[in-house]
């Protein structure tokens, strides 16, 4: 008997694929042929290949625990794929091959289920994933926050545990399958017997039926339950970004993990901020001769004192950008912040008293420029800003 693929890396028969990945990248490393000196380098190398090729496969795996090492191999060795499933190929090319301890074909029914006997057993499938959506405010995103929030979702029902039955419930072995949990067809065609099994639809698998169903579920092992959960959103989340929390999605069908939970976050417009990527955006009116003359002004932030200066230049015109850097929304899982953008905005008095409006009569005048200061000069500006 040649070196099975488990000692070939050097695992246990129930290692997990990522110990499997794990002893391979090791061997791959001491038997590479551009790097080891062992004579035999190259064929141990290509051994340790195919071993975690086929113990990385769930179904090739499922069939060579199945089968044995030198029957694997040599099913393979006559062109058998013995990982693959039963839907439309395979059949019994062997099946006349005498002296073989009853042909190939037996290596196929052994495969997927066939006159070897047995009930199909399933591996522990991981539950469905779950999607629900989560509103947040800018300040929220920028802060990050602990939500709490309700979910509707399939639970095990506790009446019956999942089982679909009371425990009183009388069972008899499904008559359909003889209790394997699934069906075995066999077709005569031009190019030989095609064999496909399935599941069988009137156990579902399970290669039992039982004289009751649960009321609660009506047997099907799961209720509708409205869960409480809390999450953590994280600092500098987008809108549209999706948080996952692990094993609060739909329960697994026959024992294995709960699926996880998808949460689409939107962000709520905010009336003061719009943001871009990292940055924010403000609006900032100043007066005329704010603009003139210059000035410090204070400006709103998400942060915890709410404000920061800006020096506004002397000459600064109308729809001028100023970058305060760091002020915008943390970077999600990074360092930093981005930057708030203050585009300032010259705003017109919508009325003058008489020593505003010689003032600025005066300041045309000295402009060289003779305006008379109407109030439809003063409507014209506006409309002009």
């Amino acid at each position: 008997m040649s070196e099975d693929f488990y000692d070939a890396l050097g695992v246990s028969p129930d290692a997990s694929a990522e110990e499997i990945k794990q002893a391979y990248r090791k061997k791959a490393t001491q038997y590479h042929p551009d790097v080891s000196d062992d004579p035999d380098a190259e064929e141990k190398f290509k051994r340790i290949q195919k071993a975690k090729q086929v113990l990385t496969d769930e179904d090739k795996r499922r069939a060579y625990d199945r089968m044995g090492h030198d029957r694997f191999e040599q099913a393979e060795k006559h062109g058998f794929d013995a990982g693959a499933s039963g839907g439309g190929m395979g059949g019994d090319p062997f099946g006349g091959m005498g002296g073989m301890g009853g042909g190939l074909g037996d290596i196929f029914e052994q495969v997927f289920g066939g006159a070897a006997g047995g009930r199909g057993r399933r591996r522990p499938q991981k539950g469905r994933d779950l999607r629900t959506a989560l509103e947040i405010d800018l300040e929220q995103a920028y802060a990050g926050a602990k939500k709490q929030f309700t979910v509707d979702r399939p639970e095990v029902c506790e009446d019956c545990d999942g089982e679909g039955h009371p425990p009183e419930a009388e069972a008899e072995t499904c008559p359909e399958c003889q209790g394997r949990g699934q069906v075995t067809q066999v077709q005569q065609t031009p190019l030989g017997r095609i064999q496909q099994t399935t599941t069988c639809r009137r156990c579902a698998g399970e290669g039992t039926l039982y004289s009751e169903t649960c009321d609660t579920c009506r047997g099907d092992g799961r209720v509708r339950e409205e869960a409480t959960l809390s999450v953590d959103v994280p600092e500098g989340i987008s809108h549209g970004q999706t948080l996952r929390m692990e094993g609060e999605g739909a329960p697994s069908p026959n024992g294995g993990p709960h699926g996880d939970l998808l949460i689409d976050i939107s962000v709520r417009e905010h009336e003061t901020f719009e943001r871009e990527g990292d940055d924010l955006h403000y609006h900032l009116p100043i007066s005329f001769p704010q603009a003139t003359f210059g000035d410090t002004v204070s400006v709103p932030t998400l942060e915890d004192d709410g404000e920061s200066d800006l020096e506004i230049p002397a000459g600064t015109q109308s729809g001028e950008t100023f970058r305060l850097r760091g002020k915008g929304m943390p970077r999600l899982r990074r360092r930093g912040h981005g930057d708030l953008f203050v585009q300032v905005q010259v705003v017109t008095p919508e009325s003058l008293n008489t020593e505003q409006r010689e003032a600025l009569e005066a300041f045309a005048e000295a402009g060289g420029e003779e305006i008379e200061v109407s109030e439809g000069f003063f409507e014209k500006i506006k409309r002009t800003f």
